[in-house]
């Protein structure tokens, strides 16, 4: 494959690994997390957890801020109409909304036919 430039994907390929996708989980139950605590919900070393962050803050899918020693990072406040964009780019006629999913997928009532009269 081909190197792209495309910050899509970018995005869609920071997002594909298990441990980011962790971490954006973790972000998103709080406001901001510090770097120091992503080691417990993830279950990797230090090191590999500023790995994954740098990944996810060169993709925009987080940003980050220093605080003397410690660096703190939420989500990226556009990451929500980025991802809607790459999904409407190849969705045909755009998303469908979470909740017609939930009145498709369910079973129609069965009609009821009177019954005829018994003996």
């Amino acid at each position: 494959m081909a190197r792209t430039n495309d910050p899509d994907v970018f995005l869609l390929a920071a997002l594909a690994d298990p441990t980011r996708l962790e971490i954006l989980r973790e972000l998103a139950g709080s406001s901001e997390v510090c770097a120091c605590d992503f080691t417990s919900c993830c279950d990797v070393s230090q090191p590999t957890v500023s790995h994954h962050l740098k990944v996810l803050r060169e993709a925009g899918a987080v940003v980050s801020e220093r605080r003397g020693t410690w660096v703190f990072y939420r989500i990226a406040p556009n990451l929500q109409e980025r991802l809607a964009a790459i999904a409407a780019s190849i969705m045909p006629g755009g998303l469908v909304p979470l909740a017609s999913l939930r009145r498709a997928s369910r079973p129609a009532p069965l009609a009821t036919s009177p019954r005829p009269p018994g003996p």
